[in-house]
């Protein structure tokens, strides 16, 4: 750092304010932000296995009643019902996650039932969400059963 003098008020006494360096302040508080996105949003919950955008889809179904037992829905009314109420960052996002939790080859127990072209195993992309449609599958519904009883 340069050789600096500590801010003084009108009085003369200090001012509480310290200089610093602005490129160890940008590194702490990237560093900070950063660790906080991976561990609130990227990784998922230790206790379920999902990750905040995939509890927001299910939560969003299940008040709207898009559940297993029900015809299925356009994929894009679980996505847009998303978007609107939780989760503001795009629909692209919620689309993906969507998809992945209704491909058997990627949860051991699929929790959305997909009707149409979800994707492959050889990583083909799915159809656009307005092509498909989905539903709850009955274990998802199990998931959410109680979720009114703050269990």
């Amino acid at each position: 750092m340069t050789d600096q003098k500590t801010p003084r008020g009108a009085d003369g006494g200090p001012t509480g304010i310290e200089p610093i360096s602005i490129i160890e302040e940008m590194q702490r508080s990237y560093l900070d932000y950063a660790m906080s996105v991976i561990v609130s949003r990227a990784l998922p919950d230790v206790r379920d296995g999902l990750k905040p955008v995939h509890r927001r889809i299910l939560y969003a179904a299940h008040e709207s009643g898009y559940h297993w037992n029900r015809k299925y829905v356009k994929s894009a009314r679980p996505v847009a019902d998303v978007m609107g109420k939780y989760h503001p960052h795009g629909d692209a996002s919620i689309y993906d996650a969507l998809v992945r939790m209704a491909q058997d080859w990627s949860l051991r127990v699929p929790l959305i039932d997909g009707q149409g072209n979800f994707g492959s195993i050889d990583g083909d992309p799915p159809a656009a969400m307005r092509y498909t449609e989905s539903r709850l599958t009955k274990v998802a519904h199990e998931l959410l059963e109680d979720i009114d009883k703050d269990t």
